[in-house]
């Protein structure tokens, strides 16, 4: 038994719930990173509140606006090198309440 739901552990649907949520609570935070990666730059994309699926796909609208790879780890999107102000005019285009953070 699943002491969060009641129901059968095969019947749970607690986790499933859990991961679909979307996280985001207030503005969406772009920033550029660098530790741990060689050198090279990274912008960050956190506080999108959208599920995996959509997170995605704005994913790779936004790799393919800057012309540059990345990926979706976490919630987080990762776009190779510095577009944080590139990517902030392209959220805020779309609706997302999107600031730039760190220095």
């Amino acid at each position: 038994m699943c002491p969060d739901c009641r129901k059968p552990v095969s019947e749970c649907t607690c986790k499933v719930q859990a991961q679909s949520a979307p996280v985001g609570n207030g503005p969406v935070r772009v920033s550029r990173e660098s530790k741990g990666r060689g050198g090279k730059s990274v912008t960050l994309v956190r506080g999108v509140a959208l599920d995996p699926i959509a997170l995605a796909v704005l994913g790779k609208q936004l790799r393919t606006a800057c012309g540059s790879g990345g990926t979706v780890k976490d919630g987080v999107i990762e776009v190779q090198g510095d577009h944080c102000d590139k990517i902030v005019e392209l959220l805020n285009a779309q609706g997302h309440r999107a600031k730039r953070a760190g220095g």
